[in-house]
């Protein structure tokens, strides 16, 4: 089990659940929706995010990605990496039926796929040197040239490098910058865009 430094924040009770069978860290849960009206929840987070910094990890449905944007909004960016689980559908055992949009959330994921998806997004993990990235960081003007944003094929190109990189598909161009900036550096970015396409990237 690695231990992560990062204050880890989770959707619900049965995430935090799963995700305390593969980490060692402090998890807090947002109730779902709740912390929009929760004063106390949303300082507690902004006390964790100046003391050790936080990692959001939320499903990758709608709901998931609102109580993301919110928090981004409401705490400072710097002291907030994103992780992203991987879009599968199906559904949780403890379910009766699959959730709205088909997909598993965050307590549906093994222990394996949750631990790479904090790795993924640059959590930091003790006795572990911090991942690479891109130095220095990738631009927006970068991820044009490379035909990811602001052309007519930019979504398609998105669409299979979030697939190939096992991220989900609902990634913006802003959150897919975050994402690269530390999983990836410039020369691998290239070479995967080039093995997707089949051209070299424009």
């Amino acid at each position: 089990m690695i231990r992560v430094r990062e204050a880890i924040v989770v959707e619900g009770r049965y995430d935090k659940a799963a995700l305390a069978n593969a980490v060692d860290a402090v998890i807090v849960d947002t109730a779902g929706f709740g912390v929009f009206s929760d004063r106390e929840k949303l300082a507690l987070l902004r006390r964790l995010a100046k003391a050790r910094g936080l990692v959001v990890l939320t499903d990758s449905d709608g709901g998931g990605f609102l109580i993301r944007s919110f928090l981004k909004s409401a705490i400072d960016p710097s002291l907030v990496k994103h992780a992203y689980i991987p879009e599968i559908y199906g559904k949780e055992r403890r379910k009766k039926a699959p959730s709205k949009e088909g997909k598993l959330g965050v307590e549906g994921m093994g222990p394996t796929v949750l631990e790479q998806a904090l790795r993924r997004a640059g959590a930091t993990i003790d006795g572990e040197a911090a991942p690479g990235g891109c130095v220095p960081p990738l631009t927006k003007a970068e991820l044009y040239a490379l035909g990811l944003s602001g052309r007519p094929d930019s979504n398609l190109r998105r669409k299979a490098l979030l697939k190939a990189l096992d991220l989900p598909g609902g990634l913006t161009a802003n959150a897919l910058l975050d994402v690269l900036n530390v999983l990836i550096t410039r020369d691998e970015l290239s070479e995967l865009l080039e093995s997707l396409t089949g051209d070299s990237p424009r």
